[in-house]
């Protein structure tokens, strides 16, 4: 019987019949192994992808909303194909119209990564977000989970403040439903240091990042080690971007911040209060 079924499968794999789709519902692991990330991957190592979407409670026929993605989108090449057939992913992109070059860029060619590739992307929605003036990141109480990775002291640096960080999580609050979740990825400045040094070195305060969420209206779930670096001890010339993937400083001291590794990570779990 197993060689039936056996040969039934091969049969209907090469006669194009078995979607390619039904492959990617298998597991969140099948996807991270997936030959499209065969660049990606190489960052695995450091961003633990499936430690860490386990850890924020990843479900395949979620509706989630990713943060600011990116010209490459690294966690929208995995968030893309496992919810594609059961679940809804919008993300929450650059602003089109930004007065920034970047911004319109990275936009720009997200986009095409995701229409080159239909058979993992179709099924992702793009809206903008650039707080606190575009907010609207998906219909209202309409998530299951919200994940920004490494962009909250975007939103801090460059005159942001407290105060575009606060409306960032406020516009995470209203898309979810009540009872959802937030994870959140962020470069960790040791909390011994001062809360003045967020505004250049890329790195957040875990304290800081917890009561703006909480201002916003969610409550701690719990928090993991999983992105933890214990060799990085967030003092670098050119701040965080010092360390891989960046190396702001090129050959300079390159191999000893390649022996470093990317950076220190906090890793939390927030729910949206009733």
């Amino acid at each position: 019987m197993k060689k039936i079924i056996k040969g039934l499968r091969a049969s209907l794999l090469l006669s194009g019949l078995l979607l390619a789709s039904t492959a990617w519902s298998t597991s969140l692991e099948t996807v991270i192994s997936g030959k499209h990330r065969e660049l990606s991957s190489v960052r695995d190592q450091y961003r633990h992808p499936l430690e860490t979407l386990t850890f924020f409670g990843l479900k395949e026929s979620m509706t989630v909303v990713e943060i600011w993605p990116g010209a490459k989108g690294w966690y929208t090449e995995i968030l893309g194909p496992y919810l594609k057939d059961k679940g809804k992913l919008y993300a929450a992109q650059f602003n089109a119209d930004s007065s920034s070059d970047y911004y319109k860029s990275s936009r720009a060619d997200f986009i095409k990564k995701l229409e080159a590739s239909p058979e993992l992307y179709s099924g992702v929605e793009v809206t903008t977000f650039n707080p606190p003036d575009y907010i609207d990141i998906a219909p209202e109480a309409s998530a299951d989970l919200v994940l920004t990775f490494r962009n909250v002291h975007n939103w801090y640096m460059r005159g942001g403040g407290t105060e575009r960080v606060l409306s960032a999580f406020q516009a995470f609050h209203r898309a979810l439903k009540p009872g959802g979740h937030l994870g959140v990825v962020e470069h960790r400045l040791p909390k011994n240091r001062s809360l003045d040094d967020q505004e250049a070195s890329g790195y957040m305060r875990e304290d800081y990042v917890i009561e703006i969420a909480q201002k916003a209206g969610f409550e701690l779930i719990d928090g993991s080690e999983i992105n933890q670096n214990d060799k990085d001890n967030a003092d670098h010339p050119k701040g965080v971007w010092t360390l891989p993937p960046s190396l702001r400083l090129g050959e300079e001291n390159q191999q000893h911040y390649l022996s470093i590794g990317e950076s220190d990570r906090m890793t939390l779990l927030f729910r949206k209060k009733r």
